[in-house]
């Protein structure tokens, strides 16, 4: 049965959306195909109907429980043979499975990537008669993406080993990204691509500073009551005091989240789907299996944590193709939260450099001069006209010639040799005589107090906007030091000018203190920390508190110790933690660790430790005796550790300890440094 047919009698639909049907034919003819086609844009089809046009089963990996048991009843409900196998299942829905494999009538078979893990399932996949692999949420390949799941690696070897065509689908995927799949899906062999735009134009898209931000949610909701709807939240907490808020406001809201037992997930998915007009305040653990058409809007009570994730959450709306809103709230508490979670996370420095840079494109959005849709399309590699149905094409945003104080912070962070983070330039900028400007002698530079004309929460804006232009990143080896990219050169140099939000700088405004364990020039280094120690404390198999508490890291961070002396004062560091962690941490904080003898370890941050350092000193003036023409001879550290603890007094003494042949050489000078100890 041809292509259209089956598109007619078991779809139900008279005709291709735009895209859908060269992708159909690629994937029909059995050629290893990658499409990228906007959320809401019929990706399912372009593998569900070429898997009824070819013979064999079609096995489709996608990452969530919900998204296949909605296509398996979706399919089933049309007639069509099909069914997954997850933890979720009934015992019944698996029998039904095995048996459709056993008589050979099964055209899809929908399972997690955590199942390619197990030899007995890639036992059954070889003798099911695949005859195609479909890929959705390709995305999740990439370890520089949003939704890197490790499992999704072993794909490309059982596209290998069953040697059958693979099509893999995703709407989220930057050029990086793209090469990345093609590497690890298509052992790097191009596949037949459609790149089939990025733009929703149902969507109106708006972004607003956080002012009162539950009252802007409820504004938000009340101007589309009875209007299904999705609220993400950046905790699992504030989803369920934001769906109380709304209940109290007289809309039917619940909540979700990864926290949630099973049944209530399933319970919470069920309602969304069936009832009309029900808001769901959740965590990015809803949405990617929910396939529900007609939500009008989506609302973010935080900042996303990269753009590509806010592409992806907004998708969620309107996939019916009418018109649908969103908003996203912004606020410094997000920006510092998202950097932490960068920061803390155990990805190799170049990966947390990509993901800060993820991350100031967000920024760049939020903080967006002109035409979001411009802005947020033209990060995907497209060029777009402005789209007129935006906040920003609404009502233009008030822009400046920001040149001259962009110009002094980029001076400021190159006068400093990009050493330090957005706090103490500031400072400098303003002229603020602190302990840390006094100490690095930053009152003296030419750009010491240039920047009095704006307030230091203005200042926090003109660094925001900055980032957003990706003009600087924080360093991921100097701990939230911001460093230039190659965007602000000419700028710096005079060879360019930049605009700037009027608008937001003269809005912004001291927020509610939000307590810190440390400052903000010190969180960065904090961030750093509580990696390491996660990551030793994964690979002892332990919670973290057992390698070092909150509180010993805090006094890392704040004292910066730079010697294992140093770190041995540090509460919570006893000896057998400074023996086994110490170099580690001392490495995080200063790049890296001092080299010690063990025997000089085990002296580190007492007294001892000190006289053992001047007694090596002085036995190195006198290691060719004198007048320097004697035979080399030196103590073992082992002896000069005995000295520094045991302290003799007197030439037998110390002969006793160390042998007449030492004692000849190093007592006098070994005696007069342990006399003044």
């Amino acid at each position: 049965m041809s292509a259209a047919t089956l598109l007619r009698d078991v779809f139900g639909f008279d005709g291709f959306r735009p895209g859908q049907q060269e992708i159909v034919q690629s994937v029909t003819d059995g050629k290893n195909t990658l499409a990228i086609m906007p959320t809401g844009g019929g990706k399912s089809l372009c593998f569900q109907l070429p898997a009824l046009v070819r013979d064999g089963v079609t096995v489709v990996i996608s990452p969530l429980i919900a998204l296949m048991r909605d296509q398996v009843r979706f399919l089933q409900e049309n007639g069509v043979v099909a069914g997954a196998l997850t933890s979720g299942n009934t015992e019944e829905e698996t029998d039904d499975v095995w048996r459709a494999l056993e008589a050979g009538t099964l055209k899809l078979l929908y399972i997690a990537p955590e199942r390619l893990a197990s030899n007995g399932a890639r036992r059954m996949l070889a003798n099911a008669g695949v005859s195609l692999i479909a890929v959705d949420e390709a995305h999740c390949v990439s370890q520089w993406g949003h939704d890197f799941r490790p499992d999704y690696l072993r794909i490309g070897e059982l596209r290998q080993a069953l040697d059958v065509p693979l099509a893999a689908f995703t709407a989220t995927a930057d050029k990086e990204t793209r090469e990345e799949i093609v590497q690890k899906l298509f052992d790097g062999h191009a596949p037949e691509t459609f790149l089939h735009g990025f733009d929703r134009p149902n969507i109106h898209l708006a972004f607003a500073a956080k002012d009162g931000p539950r009252a802007q949610i409820l504004n938000f909701a009340a101007a589309r009551r009875d209007q299904a709807g999705i609220v993400y939240c950046g905790t699992r907490a504030k989803t369920e005091t934001l769906a109380k808020a709304l209940r109290d406001a007289g809309h039917t809201a619940c909540h979700y989240h990864g926290g949630m037992e099973a049944d209530d997930r399933r319970h919470v998915e069920r309602r969304f789907q069936q009832e009309d007009g029900l808001i769901v305040c959740a965590t990015v653990a809803f949405g990617m299996g929910i396939d529900k058409p007609d939500i009008r809007w989506v609302a973010h009570a935080d900042l996303p944590k990269s753009i590509e994730s806010y592409y992806q959450e907004i998708g969620r709306a309107g996939r019916d193709g009418a018109p649908a809103e969103t908003l996203t709230l912004f606020g410094p508490d997000d920006i510092r939260y998202r950097r932490q979670q960068i920061d803390e996370g155990l990805a190799p420095p170049e990966r947390r450099a990509a993901d800060h840079g993820r991350l100031n494109a967000l920024l760049g959005l939020a903080e967006a001069l002109q035409c979001r849709r411009q802005n947020l399309l033209s990060y995907f590699g497209e060029q777009p006209e402005k789209c007129g149905h935006c906040d920003l094409c609404d009502k233009p945003a008030d822009v400046f010639d920001g040149t001259t104080p962009v110009r002094m912070a980029l001076s400021a962070a190159l006068r400093t040799d990009e050493r330090f983070g957005s706090g103490h330039l500031i400072d400098i900028l303003l002229g603020n005589q602190t302990d840390k400007v006094a100490q690095w002698n930053h009152d003296q530079l030419p750009t010491f107090g240039v920047g009095k004309d704006y307030s230091r929460v203005q200042w926090q804006a003109i660094f925001r906007q900055m980032m957003g232009h990706d003009l600087m990143r924080p360093d991921a080896e100097r701990h939230g030091a911001l460093r230039m990219t190659d965007r602000a050169r000419p700028i710096l140099r005079d060879e360019a000018k930049i605009d700037l939000r009027r608008d937001t700088i003269k809005a912004a405004r001291t927020g509610p203190k939000v307590k810190q364990m440390v400052s903000e020039e010190d969180a960065p280094l904090l961030s750093a920390l509580k990696a390491k120690r996660r990551a030793f404390a994964e690979a002892a198999g332990g919670p973290a508190y057992i390698i070092f508490n909150d509180r010993t890291l805090i006094e890392m961070a704040e004292t910066r110790p730079q010697t294992m002396d140093d770190m041995a004062r540090i509460g919570g560091v006893g000896a057998k933690k400074l023996d086994k962690y110490g170099a580690a941490f001392l490495a995080v904080i200063n790049g890296e660790a001092e080299a010690l003898h063990p025997r000089r370890q085990k002296l580190a941050g007492r007294n001892e430790g000190t006289l053992y350092d001047r007694l090596l000193e002085v036995q190195a003036n006198l290691t060719r005796g004198i007048d320097g023409t004697d035979k080399p001879l030196s103590c073992s550290a082992s002896l000069l550790a005995k000295v520094a603890s045991t302290k003799p007094r007197d030439q037998a003494a110390l002969a006793r300890l160390i042998g007449e042949k030492y004692a000849d050489r190093f007592g006098s000078a070994f005696l007069d440094v342990l006399s003044s100890a």
